[in-house]
C-alpha cells in the first residue's frame, strides 16, 4: 500500500476516537504507531507527546504531524494530520446537525455519560503505559511526582511543566556524566 495512504488511514482510525480529545487517542496511537506499524519506538512516541504538549494544538494532531513528517517529510506530516482530523470533522458535523434535536433525550444523556467514563479509562491507560517507559530511576520518579503535584494541585501550565522537566533532565544528565568522568 502507498505509505501516504497508509498514513492517512492509520491516523484516521485513531481520529475516530474523537470523544475525549487527544489524550483519549494516546493508547490507540501507541498501538498503531509503535506496536502495529513500527513507525516509532515507545521512547520516540513519548518524546512526540512531550513536544506536542508544548506546541499549540491537540496532542494527537501534533503527534500525527511529527510521525508523518518523520516518515515522509512535510507532505507526510500534512497527510497524517489530515487523517487524524478528518473523522473529527465528519463526526462533529453529524453531531452538530442532529444533537440539537436529541440532546435532552435520556438515552443520549446516558450515552455521553458512558463515553466520558470510557475516556477516563483510556487516558488512565495512556498514563500507566507512559509511566512504565518514562519513570526509570529515582530522578525520573521524583520528576514524575513533582510534575503530578504541579499539575494536579497547583494547576501549573503544561508548557511550563514540560520546560521545567526538560531543564531538569539536562541538569540531572550532566550531573550524572560529571560524576562518571571524575
Amino acid at each position: 500500500m502507498n505509505l501516504y495512504l497508509d498514513l492517512f488511514l492509520t491516523f484516521a482510525r485513531c481520529g475516530v476516537c474523537t470523544f475525549g480529545g487527544g489524550y483519549a487517542m494516546l493508547p490507540i496511537l501507541q498501538r498503531e504507531v509503535v506496536n502495529s506499524r513500527h513507525w516509532a519506538t515507545d521512547e520516540e512516541l513519548t518524546d512526540y507527546y512531550a513536544i506536542g504538549q508544548c506546541t499549540p494544538g491537540v496532542i494527537a494532531v501534533n503527534t500525527a504531524t511529527f510521525v508523518g513528517t518523520r516518515l515522509c517529510g512535510p507532505l507526510g506530516g500534512i497527510v497524517a494530520t489530515l487523517g487524524v482530523v478528518f473523522p473529527s470533522i465528519v463526526i462533529i458535523t453529524v453531531i452538530a446537525a442532529f444533537l440539537k434535536n436529541f440532546a435532552d433525550l435520556p438515552v443520549v444523556i446516558h450515552a455521553f455519560a458512558g463515553i466520558r467514563a470510557c475516556v477516563c479509562v483510556l487516558i488512565w491507560n495512556a498514563v500507566v503505559k507512559l509511566k512504565k517507559s518514562s519513570v526509570m530511576d529515582a530522578p525520573t520518579l521524583v520528576l514524575f511526582l513533582l510534575t503530578f503535584l504541579l499539575s494536579a494541585l497547583w494547576g501549573v501550565s503544561p508548557a511550563i511543566i514540560v520546560l521545567i522537566a526538560g531543564v531538569t533532565g539536562l541538569v540531572v544528565t550532566n550531573l550524572k556524566k560529571g560524576s562518571v568522568t571524575k
